[in-house]
């Protein structure tokens, strides 16, 4: 039995690879095309049933997945657009929730107001991952991604209170908004505290304690579980446990890791992250003959039919809500006219636009029980399932494709005040280049005199920060003139290209050790990453 689960796991983890590929080819975002692709598996005769346990989903694949991404968000741009991340990742839960719980309510025979509620909040939360993968390599401006990423960093902890109210509705028959409200704040406030508590002895046990690079690895990938475990076991939120304890820890790396701890960290968590995510989406797509299945007394048409109208009211709901919440608080406040730039109707289309929905709402959707206290079984349950994976299918399909156009299409503008990337890290550069110019000249001007290899570091120094000041110059000039940047990075490109040749060379002579060429090809990985 062992052997076949291995043998299952190992295929289906090779199935993706091979369409991740594909999609690569075909330059389709990998969880649209895994969905896709697992979707047409599950549809091959012989293929066994995938059932996915909702519990593995929030304690296995949850809680890394949240913290990546509030590893990689920045804590200052994450507070600077509090605004509009609250109103996306708090407003427009509730928001959409309460108008699919109405809809359903009137469309579908015997389809409760807590039905509805339970349905709302299962398929209100943006899929984090979809949202960043199709938007990569994307010409974004800061401001949007910032509020992308920020929203679907809070938005689970709303859908999963909504849902736990609501599924508590469902069963015991009763409903006090009052008292909701208020253990809604308890949870949220109680999450923020205890991941907080939890990141700071992890921020004690890597500043103060002796680790070495890869106990600092082990340590990050246990942090989020403890973090998830310990809120959920007091029934808080142990989203927002997660990630307020994964921007903590972010916003302290430089404090608590060293280069080499730095470098394994991101080398795991980039392969870690890079699995999951494909599990959680090709799973999304086997699952449907066991949904279409359970279907039981709706005809897969009728199914259907109600899946596309909660689907389409999703999408309309969103960019009903998008453009008030945007421009409303420019009219009432003076202050947030003065602190913001206004923003462009294209960018607040992409915001309204990039709503599609994954693993938590497929998780949540399972995760209803199927039968109630009394015995039972839990009414529409099968119904709620299949239309949850209709409104994941069409919003990563059809939104996740046209996303991309779109982009292109639309003449997306930055904020006024934002000073592009590539300008950004070449002004860094060149501070840090002369800081150590200046260092090495007024500490070591006795070595600088007599010492022919601190000479040549010095000389070295100089024409790093000639050509970092002719680089930024460059970027802040004219079109044409940014054509020699273009040159100067091929040309490097190429070099680098020249030197892992010579490296090859050196390696089957087997004059040096392995832990030297090793090094030396690391060194050159990190160049190249540096050029790209």
């Amino acid at each position: 039995m062992i052997h076949e689960n291995l043998l299952l796991v190992l295929s289906l983890l090779f199935a993706i690879f091979i369409l991740i590929m594909l999609g690569q080819r075909l330059n389709i975002s990998y969880p649209i095309f895994l969905v896709i692709g697992g979707l047409l598996i599950s549809l091959i005769p012989g293929i066994p049933a995938f059932e996915i346990d909702p519990q593995i989903v929030f304690l296995i694949f949850l809680p890394p997945l949240l913290y990546e991404a509030a590893w990689y968000t920045s804590w200052r741009d994450f507070w600077r657009m509090r605004r509009a991340i609250a109103l996306l990742g708090f407003g427009l839960v509730l928001f959409t929730s309460f108008v699919i719980a109405f809809l359903s309510h009137s469309i579908i025979p015997g389809f409760t107001l807590a039905l509805g509620f339970l349905l709302g909040g299962i398929i209100s939360p943006p899929d984090a991952v979809a949202a960043t993968s199709v938007l990569k390599g994307l010409a974004i401006p800061k401001r949007v991604l910032t509020i992308l990423e920020g929203e679907s960093l809070v938005n689970d902890a709303a859908s999963l209170t909504v849902f736990r109210f609501a599924l508590a509705a469902v069963v015991s028959g009763s409903f006090v908004m009052k008292q909701a409200a208020a253990e809604f704040f308890m949870i949220t406030f109680m999450g923020i505290v205890i991941g907080l508590a939890v990141a700071h002895v992890f921020y004690v046990l890597h500043r103060w304690f002796p680790t070495n690079s890869s106990m600092d690895a082990a340590l990050t990938f246990m942090a989020p579980y403890f973090m998830y475990l310990s809120a959920e076991h007091f029934h808080y939120s142990g989203v927002m446990a997660v990630v307020s304890g994964g921007l903590f820890l972010s916003y302290r790396a430089h404090e608590i890791f060293k280069f080499n701890s730095r470098l394994q960290i991101y080398g795991v968590w980039n392969t870690i992250t890079f699995v999951l995510n494909g599990f959680v989406f090709i799973l999304i797509g086997l699952q449907l003959p066991v949904i279409v299945n359970g279907l039981g007394d709706y005809s897969l048409a009728q199914a259907i039919k109600y899946g596309l109208i909660i689907t389409l009211a999703t999408i309309l709901v969103r960019i009903v809500w998008v453009y008030p919440a945007t421009f409303i608080p420019r009219w009432l406040s003076k202050r947030v006219r003065q602190r913001e730039s206004l923003p462009s109707i294209a960018n607040v289309f992409i915001v309204a636009w990039a709503g599609m929905r994954g693993v938590v709402s497929l998780a949540s959707a399972l995760a209803v029980p199927l039968t109630l206290s009394t015995g039972k079984a839990f009414p529409q349950r099968n119904l709620i399932l299949f239309i949850t994976f209709v409104v994941i299918l069409v919003t990563l399909v059809v939104q996740g494709l046209t996303l991309p156009f779109l982009i292109r299409q639309l003449e997306l503008q930055d904020s006024e005040d934002s000073v592009p990337e590539d300008e950004q890290e070449t002004a860094v550069s060149l501070a840090l280049t002369q800081t150590a110019l200046q260092h090495i000249n007024q500490k070591y001007s006795r070595e600088m005199a007599g010492n022919e290899l601190v000479q040549n570091l010095g000389k070295q120094l100089e024409s790093e920060q000639a050509i970092t000041s002719q680089l930024l110059e460059s970027l802040e000039c004219d079109t044409l003139e940014k054509q020699e940047i273009d040159i100067y990075h091929r040309i490097l490109l190429d070099i680098n290209r020249m030197q892992r040749k010579e490296l090859s060379r050196i390696r089957r002579e087997h004059k040096y050790s392995d832990e030297v060429i090793r090094k030396k090809e690391a060194w050159l990985d990190m160049e190249e990453a540096r050029l790209h």
